[in-house]
């Protein structure tokens, strides 16, 4: 077995050029970032200064070059410009000193070096930077995408307000400033499902004539608790008891503060890397390039073109040992009085279920109120209205400002015994729901029971009257990414569900169109 030493990474996929080498540990890190003179990042530019700087970068780390063992690069995802000047001198410095190349996803990147900072093992991680906003989660040799922004990543959304506000580049840390003054004003809040939008939050936060020390707090209050909302309802999925925060805009206290707070009210872990290491780094690069070459990944020179829009859940992670698959307990089909999802506290009391959505400490109070209200209400109209569609619901007794009384659905969740069958019949409900003009908004398989065969929709929280065809394509995007993140045989019970959805909505193919776009908005933006 080959004995394997230092290895160089070079990260350079948008305004950062470093480079690190690692062997048992950081052995060095050097970066030399790019300042736009205005606006944001000019890729072609981007890339001028990569190659400027190159040599001084990589000199400055490189003080033993027999050591090396592997050259490791940012592959993608990232600014193909930028990209094309990393991977160039990459094989470069492969060939010169004969050792092998390794294409390292920077997202996957992030997670590793983020579980090496900090020790964790199996989180739902949230990373958050300037193009990417994801929640991910580990099963079956890759890491998964659980949900992630449907439109612009975070950092984007922050530096474009900035800018609109004539606040230095990079937006972050100013908006950051500003906010520690700041009272809250009501901005808008997008979460579907597992995914989330920051576009609308940014625009209205762009438009409004508040103090700015109102609209920077209100801004971070809102796209915040959007990522925490997300990345707790992964939790719940998941079943994990660790959250692990990457990317660059994991560096804003007020983010690290709502998801430490969140996990402790949910008895789990937080896990915050030292600042070195949220940030895009070369040391993440040069670590997962280490643990890809020690596990036999090693790409061919002829191979390594770079791919601007490589996905965490492409990687096949060889290097980890597989996770044990979480034990549910579920009060709906358990004799337990009590469940608890990511947003509600269901108390069970013979055949009745009373659904009480609990304040999040994490979400500043006029926030949390207006939500609770706003969603306890929707959901008890959406959930007669797709009773009287066709659509099996729980039957609902009584309803206050937080709280719903209905039947308990016996019977199983979907998510504890995924078949083509199960699937099948969730896609003619699903399809009910949708020619309906019903968007359910949290398409999940744990929001779907089993009863005698047929399948019950459950917790209506985010539903909206809607005929949007980008609305269904949302639905069936959230769904999908929760069968590829649980699921093995993901492709096949996707199938067996649109089978079903075509059997009871005719405009299937043009939703199924639709949520292809999705997934590919998802991609480095």
């Amino acid at each position: 077995m080959p004995i394997f030493g230092q290895v160089l990474g070079i990260e350079g996929t948008a305004w950062n050029l470093s480079a690190a080498v690692f062997d048992n540990g950081l052995v060095s890190l050097v970066s030399q970032p790019y300042k736009p003179a205005h606006g944001g990042i000019h890729p072609r530019e981007a890339a001028q200064h990569h190659a400027s700087v190159m040599k001084e970068v990589i000199s400055s780390v490189l003080t033993q070059p027999e050591k090396i063992t592997g050259i490791a690069f940012s592959q993608g995802p990232g600014l193909g410009p930028c990209l094309r000047t990393v991977a160039t001198a990459a094989r470069s410095l492969s060939l010169s000193l004969k050792v092998p190349l390794v294409g390292v996803n920077h997202c996957v990147a992030h997670v590793e070096i983020g579980r090496f900072a900090t020790g964790c093992q199996d989180p739902v991680v949230l990373y958050a930077s300037g193009a990417n906003t994801q929640v991910i989660g580990y099963l079956n040799g890759r890491y998964r995408i659980f949900g992630e922004t449907l439109d612009i990543g975070i950092g984007n959304a922050l530096d474009k307000f900035a800018r609109s506000k004539d606040l230095p580049h990079p937006g972050g840390p100013a908006i950051e400033q500003r906010a520690a003054t700041g009272r809250y004003t009501e901005l808008p809040y997008t979460v579907k499902g597992m995914d989330l939008a920051f576009s609308g939050l940014m625009s209205a936060a762009k438009d409004s004539k508040a103090p700015i020390g109102d609209v920077c707090y209100s801004f971070q209050e809102t796209a915040f608790a959007m990522c925490v909302e997300v990345t707790e309802r992964a939790m719940s999925l998941a079943g994990k008891d660790e959250v692990l925060l990457v990317g660059g805009v994991g560096a804003n206290r007020r983010l690290q503060e709502m998801l430490s707070t969140m996990c402790e009210d949910r008895g789990a872990q937080c896990y915050v890397p030292e600042q070195k290491y949220l940030g895009d780094n070369g040391a993440m690069i040069a670590y997962t390039g280490k643990l890809m070459l020690e596990s036999g990944c090693v790409l061919p020179i002829e191979s390594s073109q770079i791919n601007p829009s490589f996905r965490s859940d492409e990687v096949e992670v060889t290097w980890k040992a597989p996770a044990p698959r979480p034990v549910h307990h579920d009060a709906r089909t358990s004799p337990a009085t009590t469940a608890r999802g990511a947003e509600a506290i269901i108390e069970f009391t013979g055949t009745t279920a009373s659904k009480r959505r609990v304040s999040k400490r994490y979400r500043v109070p006029a926030l949390d109120r207006r939500l609770i209200t706003e969603r306890t209400r929707a959901e008890a109209k959406l959930i007669s209205a797709a009773r009287h569609a066709g659509v099996p619901t729980p039957v609902m007794s009584a309803i206050t400002s937080d709280t719903i009384i209905m039947e308990r659905v016996q019977g199983k969740l979907l998510t504890h015994g995924l078949s083509t069958t199960d699937l099948k019949e969730a896609g003619r409900m699903v399809g009910k729901l949708h020619n309906a003009g019903i968007m359910h908004g949290d398409l999940t398989t744990s929001n779907m029971i089993m009863r005698d065969g047929r399948c019950v929709l459950i917790d209506f929280g985010l539903a909206q009257v809607t005929t949007e065809i980008e609305q269904r394509g949302v639905d069936i995007h959230v769904l999908f990414q929760t069968l590829e993140s649980t699921a093995a045989d993901s492709a096949v019970l996707k199938e067996a569900f649109c089978e079903g959805y075509r059997e009871t909505f005719s405009g299937a193919e043009e939703v199924f169109s639709r949520e292809h776009d999705i997934e590919l908005r998802g991609r480095y933006l």
